[in-house]
């Protein structure tokens, strides 16, 4: 199954991005600390071409820490400077100005040698939908700038932010890539809550959650539903259980697979398994 989903705001940002890329001095790419190779964007490269990057993951309270180390250190040796963040609670947020100083140290240097006092470093944040850049902008402002929401989406046009750090922010709307040939990657970023529910079925994703679940993190998943065993049985079969234990019933007494597929998501994309990490670096070795 290959999932389309290429808004016409999105095109249209892709355009701006390039555009504005003259303007900017080093680009921030905001990625999901739970899933960073699934929310990172492939066209990343081709659109900021060899503009200095600032890999930042986050909603890193959400994510597995052991494995968002292993991240860090995955992009670092591909000589990203990453950064781990929660845009939420304002964690490693003070770490981000300077970050964006040191690898722009050199137009910096440049402005100075030629007798210039130093402008404001002009960053690019770029990410695809609901990964968090509206939270990040307003907290690096200090102010509410820019329209936040759960819902994917929300950023339908670009803007300028100053912030007192030494920074001016360019916002742009989430940009997907036109298509996933990788289901799997599509499943991911559902179950994350990155792209609407509207786009894979819901029944599905909660399914793929489910499965994951039991495969990577089988004791919480156990906890969260007081659940005696897992098995190795039919995934819709443990599905059907977490409905009947958490009373997601129809009349008769069938279970209503529409409310526990609710139940299961949105435990999952609020934390109440605790922190998980949906892929590692060693995921993709071969790639």
């Amino acid at each position: 199954m290959t999932i389309q989903w290429f808004p016409g705001h999105m095109a249209k940002a892709k355009r701006q991005v390039t555009e504005k890329l003259k303007l900017i001095d080093v680009v921030i790419e905001l990625l999901d600390a739970r899933l960073p190779y699934s929310s990172q964007n492939p066209m990343m490269d081709e659109l900021v071409k060899d503009k200095p990057r600032l890999v930042l993951l986050n909603k890193e309270d959400l994510a597995d820490q052991s494995i968002t180390k292993e991240w860090l250190r995955f992009f670092e040796q591909k000589e990203f400077k990453a950064l781990a963040v929660d845009a939420q609670s304002g964690k490693g947020i003070s770490a981000i100005p300077p970050a964006c100083q040191e690898l722009a140290s050199h137009i910096i240097r440049k402005m100075k040698d030629k007798g210039m006092k130093p402008r404001p470093i002009r960053a690019l944040i770029v990410g695809i939908p609901n990964v968090g850049k509206s939270s990040l902008i307003n907290r690096l402002a200090k102010r509410h700038v820019a329209k936040t929401g759960d819902r994917p989406g929300v950023t339908k046009a670009q803007q300028w932010i100053k912030t007192g750090g030494g920074l001016e922010l360019l916002d742009t709307p989430g940009i997907l890539w036109p298509k996933f040939d990788d289901q799997l990657v599509g499943f991911k970023l559902a179950a994350s809550g990155a792209i609407r529910d509207e786009i894979l079925p819901k029944d599905e994703v909660a399914l793929f959650a489910v499965d994951f679940l039991r495969r990577a993190y089988p004791q919480r998943l156990e906890e969260r539903y007081a659940l005696t065993e897992l098995g190795d049985g039919e995934t819709v079969q443990l599905m059907e259980e977490i409905g009947r234990k958490r009373g997601c019933l129809k009349g008769g007494g069938s279970v209503d697979f529409e409310r526990t597929s609710d139940l299961i998501l949105n435990d999952l994309r609020s934390g109440k398994f605790g922190p998980v990490s949906f892929e590692t670096p060693q995921d993709f070795e071969t790639e």
